[in-house]
């Protein structure tokens, strides 16, 4: 058994509870709430008071990436980890642009003001911010259309780690009004999305389900 720490709704912890799913692995959640991150219990899993940390076997592993790899060794099927090197290289770099180009400057501010701060600080969106985010926004979608170009996946015609890791965070842009500037030029991106949000493993793991999961804990 597997515990996942993390926040509901977060979409790092969200790529960590699909691969679980795709790879049909049981596991345990453990909610955390925002001001529970700087305490001392978490802190002790992740010292810089972040999610997702998973438990397994007394091991302890905090970041995203190393987590999907992780997973993607220990549960061999089914495979997300392209055996062709050209193709594992996109994998790599697609992972990379999530975490420093469309995490970081774009959905971390964009999907933040206006879904995370309404919805769970009860504040409105500091709408400077947002406009600010935009020329990041609109390049790095254009850049991920562009490297899906007309595959069914970034790494061709197989979900890999790259599909899983970024669609989280292109779901939660999507469903923001700065979605129909950003994303509606990009239909094949579009089109990806539509498909990865109907997979099994996605629909077991909105932010609604699992905070129904956590209520339950």
């Amino acid at each position: 058994m597997l515990t996942v720490h993390t926040i509901p709704g977060s979409p790092y912890a969200r790529a960590v509870l699909v691969i679980l799913e795709e790879k049909r692995q049981r596991y345990r959640l453990e909610p955390l709430t925002p001001d529970s991150l700087n305490s001392e219990e978490h802190l002790s899993r992740h010292p810089f008071g972040k999610v997702p940390v998973i438990e397994h076997e007394g091991f302890h592993l905090y970041e995203t990436q190393a987590i999907l790899r992780y997973l993607d060794r220990l549960l061999p099927e089914p495979p997300l980890t392209p055996r062709d090197i050209r193709q594992a290289a996109r994998m790599d770099q697609v992972m990379n642009i999530t975490d420093w180009y469309l995490f970081t400057g774009v959905s971390d501010v964009i999907a933040f003001e206006r879904i995370v701060k309404p919805a769970v600080l009860g504040l409105e969106a500091d709408e400077a911010r947002v406009a600010a985010a935009m020329p990041a926004a609109r390049r790095v979608i254009s850049e991920l259309g562009r490297l899906l170009d007309d595959h069914d996946f970034f790494c061709g015609d197989a979900l890999s780690l790259a599909d899983i890791i970024a669609a989280p965070h292109i779901d939660f842009l999507a469903q923001t009004p700065e979605w129909r500037d950003i994303g509606s030029p990009h239909r094949a991106l579009c089109a990806w999305l539509e498909r990865m949000m109907a997979r099994p493993s996605f629909q077991a793991t909105t932010w609604e389900r699992v905070a129904e999961s956590a209520q339950a804990v």
